[in-house]
This record gives C-alpha cells, sequence and structure tokens, in this order.
C-alpha cells in the first residue's frame, strides 16, 4: 500500500482493508491498493488474432453439420472454455460468454454468461459502461475486458487458466476520481437450458459457502450428452460471499461493501471449475484456495509461459505472418484437453468448436498436431503422442490379438467396456508416428523419451506388413480390421476409406472398381480386409516412417536395427518410384492389387505429390510432379493444392476430400517441393495459401479445408491440424 498524503483518507483505507480481513482469511492479503500498470501477456501486436466475440443462443451449439459461431478460448487442457462479450450487446456485459463445456464427448454452453459482475452504490447498481464503450480483448492466454463506469470509476475484468480444470477470474475495481467511493458487489446468471430431455433435466444449480455450484445428473445419451452424475462446475469466491437460488437463477453477493480511496483500487477474484469426478473435485477444491490465495502467482506464470509460446511459434516467422503463426497457437491450445476418463495422456482434440470433433483424439490428427505443437511445448507434444500409443494393441488382447501394434483410429472420454459410440478400433490411420516422434525429439531433445515409445512404433510398422500387406509384395494397402462393425463389404471398404483419412476420395469409389479381400493368417482364420488397391501415400509414408525409424534407433545406438530400417526403407521407396509413377502423365497413383497397374483413369490426386514430401521420388520424378502442382488446370488454383486435380472428371470443390484444400496436404505438397530444391515455387504456394483462404489473415478461424476456387472456408472451424501445420509452413518460406 503506498502512503497517501492526506491522513483521514489513510485511516479509512485502513479501515477498509481491516474489514475486508474479517470476512475471509483469504483476503487477509489486503487487495485494496493503487493501480498498478499493466503489463499485458505478451506484445499487444497479437491481440484479437482471432475474433472471440460473441453469445449462444442455444444451449447445443452445433450438430453434425452445423459448427459452433462462436469462438472460445481454453488453456492447459480444461474441458470448459470461455468466449467475450459482445460490445454493443449491455446484457453480456461484466461477465464472460459461457462457459462452453464438454459433456465427456459433446460441448454444450452452460450459460450465456454464468458470472455476471455487477456494482452498486449506496443501493444502485452501477452501468458499466456509463463512461463509454466497453473495451473486449482477447490477448494469448487471457481474455480482458475495461469498462469506463464514470464518475472516476473504472473495472477490468482478466481470465486466465490455472490449472487444467480451473479459470481465474479478476475483477479490479479502480478509484481516479478524488473522493472516497464505497461500492458494493454481486454476480448473477442463469443456466441456458436445452429444449430436449433427458439433456434438459441434467444440470441443477445449487449455493454453496463460498460460491455457487452446478451438479450434473447421470445421462448417457450417446449421441448427444454423456455424464456419469458426478459432474461439478462451481464458482469459488475469495471473499465472503452469500448465495440465494432461485429456479434456473441465482444471486451471490459480497458480504460487505468496500470503500476505494482515490487512487486505489480493489481485486475480487474467484475460480471457476469444471470436474468430472469427486476425486477431482476435492483436488480443485485445494488448488482454487491455493489460487485465491495468491492470484498474483498465478497471473505471472500464466504470462510468463504464453510469452514463451508466442515466441516459439514465431522465432523464424516473416512478420507479416507472425499474427497467423499466434492464432494458430492459440487454436491448438483451446482443443488441448487435459487427461480425463480412458484418455490417459492429454491430447488436443480436431475442434472444440465442431461437435463431433470436440472430445477425441485421431491418430494421424496426433502426429501432425504434435509436430506443430513441439514448436512451443514439446513436454505436450510427448503427451499427445502417449495418448494414442496409450491404446496401441497389445499381443495379449483377448478380442483382437491379431491386431498387436496397431494403433486405433480415435479414442475418446469412453472406451469400448463405457459403450464408447465414438471410439474406434474398425480402421488405423496413415502411418506418420516415427516422423512425428522424430520432429518431436528435434525439439525437446529428451532421448528417453525415443526410447520409451521405440519399440511401439517399431511394433505399429511391422503390423502393417502383417495385416496390410494382402499379396506380400512389399506395398501395403489400406483396410479394416476383424472388427463386429465391419461386417459386410460395404462397412469393410468403408473403414477402408476412413483409414486412409481420406473418406470419400474418389479413389474409393465403389463405382470406380475399389473392394476389399479378406487377409488370412497362416491357419486360414481372418485377420482384417484390404483394399483391392496398393496407394501411393500409404507407402510413401511408409518408406518415411522407416527412414525415421532407423534415425530413432541410430540415436539410440541399435545399430543393426537402425541398418536394417533403413534398408527397409530404400527398398520401399525404390518400389513406389517404379510401380506407381506414370510416366505419361508425370504422376504417382495408386496400382491395383495383384497386376500392379496404374489406376490413373480415377484421375489424379494430391496423395500424388506425398511421394515428393518424403524423399521417394527421383529427381526427374519431382519436377513432373511439380509442373503439375504449378498448372492452374490441376492443382494451381486460386487457392492452390486441392485434394483432386481440377482437370479430374471427379472434382468437386466443396466436397470433403474430392476438390477442397487441406492444409495438411498442402504443406506436405509444398515442403516436397522444398526438399527437391524448388524453393521459390514453395514460397510463392504458401503466399497464395495464406493470402487467399478466407479468414487466415484476419481474425476469422483457421479452418478444416478451403473452396479451392473462392477460398471460402469450409466445415470444421478452428481446427487443430491445419493450426499445426500452418507453424512449420510459415517457418519454412
Amino acid at each position: 500500500m503506498r502512503p497517501h498524503p492526506r491522513a483521514l483518507l489513510v485511516l479509512a483505507l485502513v479501515l477498509a482493508v481491516a474489514v475486508a480481513c474479517l470476512q475471509s482469511p483469504v483476503a487477509a492479503q489486503s487487495r485494496t491498493t493503487a493501480p498498478a500498470a499493466h503489463e499485458p501477456a505478451v506484445d499487444s501486436r497479437y491481440d484479437d488474432v482471432l475474433d472471440l466475440r460473441g453469445a449462444p443462443t442455444v444451449a447445443l451449439p452445433g450438430d453434425a453439420k452445423d459448427s459452433n459461431p462462436v469462438n472460445v478460448f481454453a488453456d492447459q487442457g480444461a474441458w470448459h472454455a470461455y468466449a467475450l462479450p459482445v460490445a454493443d450487446a449491455p446484457g453480456g456485459y461484466g461477465g464472460f460468454t459461457g462457459p462452453l463445456y464438454i459433456a465427456q464427448e459433446y460441448p454444450w454452453w452452460l450459460s450465456t454468461s454464468f458470472s455476471r459482475i455487477r456494482l452498486s452504490e449506496h443501493g444502485r447498481v452501477l452501468d458499466l459502461a456509463g463512461g463509454g464503450k466497453p473495451r473486449f480483448t482477447a490477448r494469448p492466454g487471457s481474455l480482458v475486458q475495461a469498462y469506463d463506469i464514470g464518475g472516476g470509476l473504472g473495472l477490468t475484468l482478466e481470465l486466465r487458466y490455472a490449472t487444467h480444470r480451473t479459470a481465474l477470474v479478476r475483477a479490479a475495481v479502480r478509484n481516479t476520481g478524488r473522493t472516497p467511493r464505497t461500492i458494493g458487489a454481486d454476480w448473477t446468471g442463469s443456466l441456458l437450458r436445452s429444449a430436449e430431455a433427458p439433456m434438459r433435466q441434467a444440470p441443477a444449480l445449487v449455493a454453496v459457502p463460498e460460491g455457487v455450484a452446478v451438479d450434473f445428473a447421470k445421462v448417457r445419451a450417446a449421441d448427444d450428452f454423456l455424464t456419469d452424475g458426478t459432474e461439478r462446475f462451481e464458482v469459488r469466491h475469495a471473499e465472503a460471499v452469500r448465495t440465494t437460488v432461485a429456479g434456473d437463477t441465482y444471486r451471490t453477493e459480497l458480504a460487505r461493501a468496500f470503500t476505494l480511496a482515490p487512487g486505489a483500487q480493489r481485486s475480487l477474484d474467484w475460480t471457476e471449475s469444471y470436474t468430472f469426478t469427486q476425486a477431482e473435485r476435492a483436488t480443485e477444491t485445494r488448488a482454487s484456495r491455493q489460487v485465491l490465495a495468491a492470484p498474483e502467482r498465478t497471473v505471472r506464470s500464466v504470462d510468463t509461459r504464453w510469452r514463451r509460446y508466442v515466441d516459439g511459434v514465431t522465432t523464424g516467422v516473416p512478420a507479416d505472418r507472425r499474427r497467423l503463426a499466434v492464432k494458430a497457437l492459440q487454436t491448438l491450445v483451446t482443443n488441448w484437453r487435459s487427461a480425463a476418463g480412458d484418455l490417459a495422456h492429454d491430447g488436443i482434440t480436431p475442434s472444440l468448436s465442431y461437435k463431433w470433433f470436440a472430445g477425441g483424439f485421431w491418430a494421424w490428427d496426433t502426429w501432425k498436431q504434435a509436430v506443430g505443437t513441439a514448436r512451443f511445448d514439446p513436454g505436450l507434444a510427448q503427451a499427445q503422442i502417449r495418448s494414442v500409443l496409450d491404446h496401441q494393441i497389445r499381443p495379449d488382447s483377448t478380442t483382437r490379438p491379431q491386431d498387436a501394434g496397431m494403433i486405433p483410429d480415435v479414442v475418446f472420454y469412453n472406451g469400448p467396456q463405457r459403450g464408447g459410440t465414438n471410439w474406434n478400433e474398425r480402421n488405423t490411420k496413415p502411418p506418420l508416428g516415427a516422423w512425428s516422434v522424430w520432429q518431436v525429439y528435434r525439439r525437446g531433445g529428451d532421448r528417453d523419451f525415443l526410447r520409451e515409445v521405440y519399440p511401439k512404433l517399431a511394433a505399429y510398422e511391422r503390423w502393417w506388413y502383417r495385416n496390410r500387406d494382402h499379396d506380400h509384395n512389399g506395398l501395403a494397402e489400406y483396410g479394416a480390421t476383424a472388427d463386429p462393425a465391419n461386417g459386410s463389404p460395404a462397412q469393410q471398404r468403408l473403414a477402408a476409406a476412413w483409414e486412409s483419412g481420406m473418406d470419400d476420395a474418389p479413389r474409393f469409389d465403389a463405382a470406380l472398381g475399389t473392394s476389399v479381400v479378406p487377409d488370412r493368417d497362416g491357419s486360414g482364420r481372418v485377420t482384417g480386409y484390404s483394399l483391392t488397391q496398393e496407394s501411393v501415400d500409404l507407402n510413401a509414408y511408409l518408406a518415411a516412417d522407416q527412414n525415421h525409424l532407423s534415425m530413432i534407433a541410430a540415436e539410440l545406438g541399435l545399430r543393426t536395427a537402425a541398418h536394417d530400417w533403413k534398408t527397409k526403407a530404400a527398398a520401399t521407396a525404390r518400389t513406389v518410384r517404379e510401380r506407381m509413377y506414370d510416366p505419361a502423365t508425370g504422376w504417382f497413383y495408386d496400382s491395383a492389387l495383384g497386376t500392379g497397374t496404374r489406376l490413373t483413369e480415377r484421375g489424379r490426386g494430391i496423395e500424388g505429390a506425398v511421394p515428393l514430401w518424403t524423399g521417394v521420388a527421383s529427381p526427374g520424378q519431382a519436377a513432373a510432379v511439380r509442373g503439375r502442382l504449378l498448372d492452374p488446370g490441376e492443382f494451381a488454383t486460386p487457392l492452390p493444392l486441392p485434394t483432386v486435380a481440377r482437370s479430374s472428371p471427379y472434382f468437386s470443390a466443396r466436397q470433403y476430400w474430392r476438390g477442397p484444400v487441406w492444409l495438411d496436404q498442402a504443406y506436405f505438397a509444398i515442403a516436397g517441393l522444398r526438399r527437391y530444391g524448388f524453393g521459390h515455387d514453395a514460397d510463392a504456394l504458401t503466399a497464395r495459401l495464406t493470402d487467399g483462404a478466407a479468414g487466415l489473415t484476419g481474425n476469422g478461424p483457421i479452418r478444416e479445408n478451403y473452396d479451392p476456387l473462392t477460398g471460402a472456408g469450409l466445415n470444421a472451424p478452428n481446427f487443430s491440424w491445419s493450426s499445426a501445420l500452418l507453424l512449420p509452413l510459415l517457418a519454412e518460406r
């Protein structure tokens, strides 16, 4: 507390602090101080890289086709998120939009603004915008609201995440006038209920000694809402408060008003925690009290971490693209989910903004996301890789021992034993694990991590050749597992298309002759199914992973294994060059199982550029592929590098994998050009992508994919793998 020249005012201030200290032991550290100069969490150049303003109108943000229109912010792997209010909507003033919470696997809005602070003087509620329009800012690591109440009063609200389950909100009330002010405070909020049962009956408000809570009933609506009846959202205040609940609305009132001397400010702090289990609740109760006892410590820690994050993603990036890099960073962190349920390690979901992508970890998403995450947090990147390796099929599996080494397509909060309908072991995903691990190792240098995951990666590689090389010719096929859900040829073909990650690409059309054949072990038992085509991207990926396994083995001192993997990689690369490249058209294609015929009639797909990224192509082949990539009639569309060539009869600009631009595949193609010495072309394509894809250079979200003819954003907003591979794309220019 700074000394004030007027003794009477000092006495009044001391008495006010003493009263506050008697209210709560936490408050004994005196939250009435002279205003400190505000230090932004990071450089203000990165304010509002993403528009986080908005408010929900319904509890469910989107169904299978619709995405949440409000962009949100989360941190530390929390399973609840927030946004900023809209400047011209006073009904949201004083609170943060939300929270959006995940009911184990699906996102729901709990409220339009659950904790809205109101200030009063002499029994009259003050207009928070009485002195002018408020300012709402999204900074890396925090959300900030600034209000000019008028008459020398100001209010600032800041939200940061203190833990993986708890957000800290600080409200600073400032008196810049010339006379003392005695201020009261309360908080109000209402539930935003679903219109449908059983979700409508799930949440219930309850008053608790330190604030207010929402308890959730047990609901097992597999495709909409999953709770166990142990979940809770709880607001805990540092100061003594009293709460009343009336139906779906509550009011929490500060037990005593406080007096602000001229030039002083008062901090009102509270935490908001979302937990799944009783054990988590107990842990967060202790953590919240510690945070509220020393909130400045949390602020410093969070801001320091985010400065490090921003430095990590902007290093080596041209100045005019650094805001985009920070947007990618913010997207990845918001999609970070900490361990919960059957998810044993932290990971990153594809998009918190999309119902089906909010609560699970996909294997090939994870490989790519870890590469981007390693640029700012190698430890989190390692956790992501563990999050999918945790569920690798073991040799002692009682349900699918034939799949020992396979990594399931996607894992969620609810595994098969808990009735998880989104968990998928019908197929795996493209093998990029060793590449991902090596990139993470280059950033973090953790040799123990290499030692831990190497046997698992090696087992996964062996699984591909044991279960997906139908004719044992060294070229693998995408396929499906011997799973009850793969009970018909149509389901088997569907799972195989999913395994490629390019679900509805023309090369998997049944009408074009794509079918499946059963794979059998030595006893004749069916162990899975293979497509009747050997895919060029799959085998190029396998060659790359074999090379990376060789590098990992060498780093671990496993010389024989390193040599064997290098030899295998060379053989795989040679086979791809000789069997899958068509000199007449200058492109790589899938080949027919058995005959080896290149399937050129299915048109050119972006998968034909993967051999450049993996280094499989010869220099002459790379030059020919470059020609196609730069041809406006092929892949150099207005927004370049569509998934299907514009010349293809199956090209469809807005149909998922039949034309839209996916930034991961664009990255592979551009990095491939760079690998073969076409750096100028790579830079030009990068510039066209970042300038032409809607929202990238503004404050719009990073999308799942884009229209190659217009650049319009398509499908899920705030998409993780697009964000992850933008980071190396920007830095490698």
